[in-house]
């Protein structure tokens, strides 16, 4: 009975970050560097957290436009210029997309009609 409840579960495959999160990670971290502010000064002035700011220079992270434009703010930059140089990255969709579980409902046919 211990060694069923000591048993190690099979880890989910890690996903690799998308080619265009990659790339805007590494211009965020390229304006950050630019303006000469910090992970922690431009976290404060975009007021998210400072580990996000990492994530997003990592790639790992999926920051929302709001988010990127609070950081633009902070970087005295446009979203425009910053996307500018990622001109050439791959928009194609990579690895698997996670399966929804849930069911969907039976439609009835008459309420179409």
């Amino acid at each position: 009975m211990l060694h069923a409840m000591t048993a190690k579960r099979p880890t989910p495959p890690v996903a690799r970050p998308a080619p265009i999160s990659i790339a805007l990670g590494r211009r965020v971290k390229e304006c950050r560097h630019a303006a000469g502010k910090s992970q922690e000064t431009l976290a404060f002035e975009a007021h998210i957290d400072r580990t996000y700011i990492s994530a997003i220079e990592r790639g790992i992270a999926n920051p929302s436009v709001e988010t990127l434009a609070n950081i633009c703010h902070s970087l005295n930059v446009t979203l425009a210029s910053l996307f500018a140089p990622l001109d050439g990255v791959s928009l194609a969709p990579t690895g698997e997309r996670r399966a929804n579980a849930a069911t969907p409902p039976e439609i009835k046919r008459s309420r179409l009609r």
